[in-house]
């Protein structure tokens, strides 16, 4: 990153509010918490409340968001993030004003902001009286100063309208008020609602074939009632210990000022992805096509000794992981009672859930006559651990979906490359074992798993475009602007390659930045017949066709099929010449 003056006084301002931040552990008051502006020398800055006004209105199951900004201020569009403090009110998607886009010297792309003002619609739904919220935004000075993101809490009264604002959290005593009454219920019934949610869990799409195939296993291999009494003991570890641990992570980033939840461990791309290699490589194991082993891909296959124990916990693990993103009944009064109560009690209800998932492998593995009702032996069980790998793999087409409502459908198609890199990479190593064979299997896993993370860490920078068409091309030569025309398509190998490799470069960019070079693209994916009349007057049957008008009359300069950034910069130095 470049060292200009906006960064250095952008890090003088992160510094100073680091240290009001300090307040809770007994360094500074609270008093101090906006302290940080009597620290930057230049009185032209002000106060990150007074740079940003926020007002709010309340509509019927929706909320209007004002933002009434200074002059010589912005905001950032995609800064802005929205969170419920209150489990019983879920909020729908923001929906935003058209803003300005222009190059940020910060963050050193082109992003949209706002000026003089902006309001945000933000839909909710809740059966309480009052909803509580945390909102996170961030602008900066056109002087040259970027605030740090600045975080406010409100608290709405929905009967009689009224909001309340604060740059800080809420007290113990504010929040447990704007809570549903589910934290009045007793802490008894609470637990019963935690262990029936914990047990109807089972019954999801996601969590049914995993617990399929550790009973499965169980008819299979535990012969004796010691060891079916050690492995359910085993997994309900591995259940509830992970139900503890995500409670203490979720209550630990509640408590930073995170707005997550339940499932939260769900919302990282990596972590999603992980997972559906996971079960990818699970579904090929139950189909017969990969022999891993007692390990956490087995889910409790191999049940003999110490790492059948392993195994079982691990089984425990991985049925909670699945299971998160699903809330099933009763599931929702017990986790509204615990967000809201102590820590202590919170992971209480947390290992009761826990507790609940592992009640069903618990009563097989100590009632002995349900073990008896369990179908015997015989063929039929491999036919049936086969079928298990069709709801494994469908398991992972809906995280690959998650994964790409995240992200996007480029990170999708990096993630199933990555699949059939993996599953290349295991015919690869099973043709021998000469260390070669091995090594080129390998460099083909590690190139699976590097395809989806470095899809994900790359930033798409192509620059801002038009769309093409006749009229707007005519309107741009009328006003002697050079223009650069790409037409391309979704399925066209090398445009894309084009696009990632030429077109996407800071260098190209920034020439069309700082030349006024207007950059139109036609999208041919789908039938287009304005694109194709253009393709047919240039004599082409089919995309790529890159297109370079220079200012004034002059004609259009086509490029070739392949590009490389040198050639670009060339043709676009020419047309502003």
């Amino acid at each position: 990153m470049k060292i200009t003056m906006r960064n250095l006084l952008l890090s003088l301002a992160l510094m100073s509010t680091w240290i009001p931040a300090l307040a809770e552990t007994d360094f500074l008051s609270n008093a101090n918490q906006n302290s940080w502006t009597s620290e930057i020398a230049n009185p032209e800055f002000v106060p990150v409340e007074q740079a940003y006004n926020l007002t709010v209105v309340v509509e019927d199951q929706r909320l209007l968001l004002n933002w009434t900004i200074r002059d010589g201020y912005y905001l950032y569009r995609d800064r802005f993030k929205f969170g419920s403090t209150d489990s019983s009110a879920v909020l729908a998607a923001p929906q935003f004003g058209s803003g300005l886009v222009k190059w940020d010297e910060y963050f050193e792309k082109e992003l949209e902001v706002y000026y003089q003002q902006t309001s945000v619609a933000l839909p909710f739904t809740t059966e309480s009286t009052r909803l509580s919220l945390e909102i996170t935004s961030q602008g900066c000075a056109d002087a040259g100063l970027c605030y740090p993101p600045y975080r406010q809490w409100l608290d709405i009264d929905l009967i009689n309208g009224i909001v309340e604002i604060s740059s800080q959290p809420f007290t113990t005593q504010q929040a447990n008020s704007n809570v549903s009454d589910t934290a009045s219920l007793p802490l008894a019934l609470v637990l019963l609602f935690a262990l029936a949610g914990g047990m109807i869990l089972n019954l999801m799409p996601c969590v049914f074939p995993i617990l399929s195939i550790k009973v499965l296993s169980f008819t299979m291999n535990h012969k004796t009632d010691r060891s079916r009494h050690i492995h359910g003991l085993v997994y309900t570890a591995g259940v509830v210990s992970s139900f503890v641990v995500i409670a203490i992570a979720m209550l630990s980033l509640r408590a930073a000022g995170e707005s997550i939840g339940w499932g939260f461990q769900l919302q990282s791309p990596l972590f999603v992805i992980f997972l559906i290699y996971l079960f990818f490589v699970m579904g090929l194991g139950l189909s017969g096509y990969l022999e891993i082993g007692s390990s956490l891909m087995s889910v409790g296959q191999n049940s003999q000794g110490e790492e059948g124990l392993r195994s079982s916990f691990m089984t425990g693990v991985l049925a909670t992981t699945v299971a998160s993103p699903c809330t099933a009944p009763f599931m929702g009064p017990a986790l509204g009672f615990a967000i809201s109560q102590s820590a202590s009690i919170a992971v209480l209800v947390f290992a009761f859930l826990g507790l609940g998932m592992a009640l069903p492998f618990i009563l097989l593995a100590w009632i002995p006559g349900l073990t008896k009702r369990l179908p015997k032996p015989g063929p039929w069980m491999d036919v049936f651990k086969q079928f298990l790998a069709f709801p494994i793999y469908m398991t992972a087409v809906w995280l690959l979906w998650v994964a790409g409502r995240q992200t996007s459908i480029d990170v999708a198609a990096a993630v199933i490359i990555g699949l059939i890199l993996l599953v290349m990479g295991l015919w690869i190593w099973k043709l021998n074992s000469k260390p070669i064979t091995r090594l080129i299997a390998a460099v083909t896993f590690a190139a699976a798993l590097a395809v989806p993370i470095t899809a994900i860490s790359e930033s798409d920078v192509e620059p801002e475009f038009l769309a093409y068409s006749p009229e707007l091309l005519a309107e741009l030569r009328d006003d002697n602007q050079p223009v650069f025309i790409n037409l391309t398509a979704d399925w066209c190998i090398t445009c894309l390659v084009n696009e990632r490799i030429a077109l996407s470069s800071e260098r190209v960019i920034g020439l069309m930045r700082d030349n006024g070079i207007s950059y139109l693209k036609g999208d041919w994916t789908n039938s287009d017949p304005q694109i194709t009349e253009l393709l047919g007057r240039f004599n082409r049957s089919g995309v790529p066709l890159y297109l370079v008008y220079p200012r004034g009359l002059g004609q259009a300069e086509i490029l070739p099929q392949i590009l490389t950034e040198s050639i670009v910069i060339e043709a676009l130095t020419d047309a502003i010449n």
